[in-house]
């Protein structure tokens, strides 16, 4: 009887031991399961952030009247730290010569002349995007003589007192608007038949008198502006004596070898020249705004 009261104490507590390690395994479970959620959030790999995709690098062939060299060499800089894949080459030379080198099939984007009519040549030859010319800005030409020059001339009417004349071609904007000058006032053939230092384009016209190898020359105002310490302007071309004013138009080039990209980008250059800064910067170099 003993024995049997014995065993059924041990079986008792056997079988209390046993619950209370079951309780004790089911509470670890619930722990283990309730901490897996933040374990798995501090383990969770974070997810890239998209990027930007990079801009594809372009090269821009600016065609530029050689006026325009100082004031766009400006805007240059200014523009390729706003956009850094932009890379602008520009060719300066009279705005006939580039003409000339756009039809005979030259790499050009953009096309900024000193007068609408090598604008309208290539144009009508069908080497201009459709809509893209825009009258920018407008020059006025002077007349000019080297800093400490003795000369007789006080203006253009009486021009022929000189006695040699520094003077750009004809297909040269400068050099047209000159012998339109010459010939409102009613003497071109005199000044014709003067000693002519002809220039190729504005800057030759311009380095002729500055360094004093002619005596009176026929510029812009803003290339006399750039080197006053080395001429000074005589006068202004008379009011009346050109039929429009001097206007500069820009306009987009078909550049069969251009990328989209750079098509799209040259369309960009176009408008930031349209824009408030780059006005500006024009603008401190003399030229004026053609739609003030």
């Amino acid at each position: 009887m003993k024995k049997r009261v014995r065993l059924l104490m041990m079986m008792l507590v056997l079988l209390v031991v046993l619950v209370g390690c079951s309780a004790k395994e089911s509470e670890a479970n619930k722990a283990k399961v309730s901490a897996s959620p933040e374990v798995a959030k501090e383990t969770k790999t974070p997810e890239a952030e998209p990027t930007e995709t990079p801009k594809e690098k372009v090269n821009l062939q600016v065609f530029i009247a050689a006026s325009l060299k100082n004031a766009m060499t400006e805007i240059q800089n200014n523009y390729e730290v706003l956009h850094p894949e932009v890379e602008i080459t520009f060719n300066a030379d009279s705005s006939g010569t580039l003409q000339k080198q756009i039809e005979e099939g030259a790499a050009c984007d953009v096309f900024f002349s000193a007068a609408m009519k090598q604008m309208n040549v290539l144009n009508d030859g069908g080497y201009v995007l459709p809509d893209s010319i825009v009258q920018l800005l407008e020059n006025k030409v002077v007349l000019i003589k080297p800093v400490g020059g003795e000369t007789a001339v006080t203006g253009f009417e009486d021009i022929t007192k000189a006695a040699n004349l520094a003077l750009a071609g004809e297909d040269v904007p400068v050099g047209s608007y000159a012998r339109e000058i010459f010939t409102s006032l009613g003497i071109l053939d005199q000044v014709m038949a003067m000693e002519i230092n002809e220039g190729a384009n504005v800057t030759a016209v311009l380095s002729a008198v500055s360094e004093g190898s002619n005596e009176v020359g026929v510029v812009y105002a803003t290339d006399a502006n750039s080197v006053k310490d080395s001429v000074d302007i005589i006068a202004e071309a008379p009011a009346g004596s050109l039929e429009k004013p001097v206007v500069y138009p820009v306009g987009l080039i078909k550049n069969a070898e251009a990328s989209d990209a750079e098509t799209t980008a040259a369309k960009e250059f176009v408008a930031y020249l349209q824009t408030e800064d780059a006005i500006k910067v024009l603008e401190a170099y003399g030229f004026t705004s053609h739609n003030k």
